[in-house]
């Protein structure tokens, strides 16, 4: 039993703080209700088979919004049948009317999996230039659709100059389409009258694929562009070799390690009338850019980076014309993790506006000139995710969890300070805007525990009232009985840090019955009100699946994790499977306390850095869990991304290799005592299956049992690349839990 014991009697201990707490409204009982059934049911009775279909129960969610430019009409992509094939649809705010402009996904057959339409934007007069397949094509005002750059592939980045006149895009040479990983982006643009093929030109490109712009934005006068150029030559190429499809192959990748060379970056600026370019220089090309920006006037330009640690924020302003830099702000501090600062210019370009966390909490700030003191605009224990400046009304529009920590709602405030008002409705969720021109509008990604993904648009005259634009899930999705999503307070057992969880209970949740438990899937930011938790996977099914059979889901907003100010997430530094575990247990421990958990019957599972946490519990906690399951686990430190490095740090220094050892399960898989399954695909460039093969290796010498699941090409993703295997991975674990878990002896 390991250390329940110690969890019993802690648990005794703190039983009636933690009741006390909750009554007093720790436990916050956000539950949304049910679309149907009764309390009677635990939840849904549909099998994986039928939670994941090719016709989605919950629909397609509408995704790729882009504005007209007069700002009455919102264009998306969406299928309101539920298959995955999105085709073009467009809402009109002056007329109310949803109209779907192509058919090109009428005849998919039912039973496959197409992605779609990529991305689409409005040309004027019309006509919509869209990405299918990475080819270009545009619909003409008769409905008609013709490929424009047959010669392009891999086109991206669509996007129209502010006069309306030139349509930019991105292209590049696929060489992995079933991965759809692309070499190479070039940056071009045609006319957007222009109705032959290839008549585009090419500002900025190289015959190195290891040479191209990465993104760009329109300058405000639509004569020139400034874009993000990346060079890879300098860093390492690996070869990833796996079986499928019946032979040997091998999936080269541009991949490095912490202490390997990495990507050179710089911002450069073309100019569409003459077609000459220059560059805008930093003391180091290898240092982070995390945003630039072109001054209304078009005179000046900021960049904002930092080191590869992100433990020092700098802003540099260039003068456009003479290429002088100077540094417009900056600050270090030693203990920094997250890189989430956002810049941008100020209305009528009166200096900058910095999302940063300098007070402890992301708010906003507003810099005039370089070097003096930011002016807080913001403030309070929340935190703001992103913003845009409107600088016709000098407003700032901001996402932030204002209202509870799971929460992204929109709010705007004077850029001058003032009063924060909430622009989106009294609904708790998650929103995610796409602002029209003049900000008269927005096109809303909305989504609660409650509801699937959906379009609505906000008339920001008419601030809490949305119109909903689509219905996307299937009739049987109101017949079902779903779990009830609840959010829940509790400390930390270490050092007494506030935590909060995401919990998931039967419909029918009785408060005085232990349940088997699975703590997952783990990994920061993973307490967000919308529908599945985390939109990066499909677990939305897998989870009411579990609970409908008689589990509860639990996810913690472990250290390092964004929305609980710095002192919360810089306790994560150096910490990989260390302060993050500890969290985990501690909300293991608030549901044994509570009497809602069965000591004996708690599950772990996660993936990527979840995977991490994963092993590391079973390794560092033994028998707080009576099974995991790891998904593509990060066993190696020493193989993960460099950006990973404002964690756990660099790879040199007094205190290595112990830094990198303490933080990798590779090197502490010895201490499993308890059943263990890792699923991981064979062709991942992300974490490295060799890893796996690695810890495989280590746990077979010391003859500790385990369970290994191998996806045959598959990729990082495993979970998202394809219905079957989303299914058979799914159904794996399920029986893996059940016997495990569940039915534990």
């Amino acid at each position: 039993m390991g250390r329940f014991g110690l969890i019993r009697a802690f648990g005794t201990a703190v039983m009636l703080f933690l009741a006390t707490a909750a009554m007093a409204g720790n436990e916050v009982s956000r539950q949304q209700g049910v679309p149907g059934g009764t309390a009677e049911v635990a939840g849904t009775t549909l099998s994986i088979g039928e939670l994941y279909r090719y016709q989605s129960l919950i629909g397609t969610t509408p995704e790729g919004y882009s504005w007209s430019s007069d700002s009455d009409t919102v264009l998306f992509l969406w299928n309101d049948q539920g298959y995955s094939f999105r085709d073009i649809w467009t809402y009109s705010v002056r007329t109310g009317e949803k109209t779907r402009l192509t058919f090109l996904g009428q005849d998919s057959v039912p039973h496959a999996e197409r992605p779609g339409i990529s991305q689409a934007v409005m040309l004027g007069n019309s006509r919509v230039a869209f990405t299918l397949g990475g080819k270009l094509h545009i619909r003409e005002p008769d409905g008609s659709v013709s490929p424009i750059e047959t010669e392009k592939q891999a086109v991206r980045g669509l996007a129209v100059s502010p006069d309306g006149k030139w349509l930019a895009f991105v292209s590049g040479s696929p060489v992995d389409t079933r991965n759809r990983v692309t070499l190479g982006g070039e940056l071009w643009i045609r006319s957007t009258e222009d109705r032959r093929e290839n008549s585009a030109r090419r500002l900025v490109g190289s015959d190195d694929p290891k040479i191209y712009v990465q993104d760009y934005e329109w300058a405000d006068d639509s004569g020139s562009i400034v874009f993000h150029h990346s060079d890879d030559r300098a860093m390492p190429e690996r070869d990833i070799y796996f079986y499928a499809d019946g032979e040997l192959q091998n999936n080269r990748v541009i991949r490095a390690f912490p202490g390997d060379e990495t990507t050179r970056a710089r911002i450069g600026l073309v100019s569409l009338a003459s077609n000459e370019f220059r560059y805008f220089d930093r003391p180091d090309p290898k240092h982070h850019i995390w945003d630039y920006g072109l001054s209304g006037d078009g005179k000046r330009l900021f960049i904002s980076g930092s080191d590869l640690e992100a433990k020092e924020h700098t802003i540099y302003i260039y003068d456009v014309g003479s290429g002088a830099r100077e540094t417009f702000y900056q600050l270090r501090d030693p203990r920094h993790l997250r890189p989430d600062w956002q810049v941008d210019w100020a209305p009528a370009d009166d200096g900058l506006i910095i999302l940063t966390d300098r007070d402890g909490w992301l708010h906003l700030y507003h810099q005039r000139n370089a070097g003096e003191p930011p002016h807080q605009i913001t403030q309070g224990e929340w935190e703001i995710e992103s913003f845009a400046v409107d600088g016709t009304t000098k407003s700032l529009y901001f996402t932030a969890n204002k209202s509870h920590l799971a929460d992204r709602q929109i709010y705007r405030v004077p850029a001058a300070g003032g009063e924060v008002e909430r622009v989106s409705g009294s609904a708790s969720g998650t929103h995610q805007p796409v602002y029209s021109p003049d900000f008269s509008r927005i096109a809303d990604w909305y989504s609660s525990d409650t509801m699937p993904p959906e379009l609505f648009v906000i008339d920001t005259d008419r601030p809490r009232e949305a119109t909903r634009v689509t219905r996307s899930p299937q009739p049987e999705f109101y017949d079902q009985t779903w779990a009830d999503t609840r959010y829940v307070e509790f400390s930390s057992h270490v050092d007494g840090m506030k935590l909060v969880a995401r919990l998931i209970v039967p419909a029918n949740f009785d408060p005085t019955r232990r349940y088997p438990v699975i703590v997952g899937s783990v990994y920061s930011d993973a307490v967000r009100n919308q529908w599945g938790g985390r939109r990066s996977h499909p677990t939305w099914g897998l989870d009411q699946y579990l609970v409908g059979q008689g589990y509860l889901i639990i996810s913690v907003n472990v250290r390092g994790s964004w929305g609980q100010g710095r002192e919360h997430n810089q306790t994560q530094l150096h910490s990989y499977g260390g302060t993050d575990i500890n969290d985990l247990e501690s909300g293991v421990r608030y549901l044994i306390a509570q009497g809602h958990a069965d000591p004996d019957r708690v599950g772990i599972w996660g993936s990527s850095y979840g995977g991490l946490m994963t092993i590391m519990s079973l390794a560092k906690k033994p028998g707080v869990y009576a099974a995991g399951i790891a998904g593509a686990p990060a066993t190696n430190v020493w193989h993960a991304y460099p950006s990973q490095m404002w964690i756990m740090g660099p790879p040199e220094g007094d205190d290595m290799p112990a830094r990198y050892e303490a933080q990798s399960p590779l090197y502490h898989a010895a201490g499993i005592e308890d059943p263990l399954m890792i699923i991981h695909g064979s062709r991942d460039p992300v974490v490295l299956y060799s890893d796996t093969i690695a810890l495989a290796e280590g746990m077979i010498e010391r003859e500790q049992m385990f369970e290994l699941v191998t996806l045959p090409g598959a990729h990082h993703g495993w979970d998202l690349e394809n219905l079957p295997q989303t299914r058979f991975s799914f159904r794996k674990m399920i029986d893996f839990f059940d016997r495990n878990v569940k039915n534990r002896k």
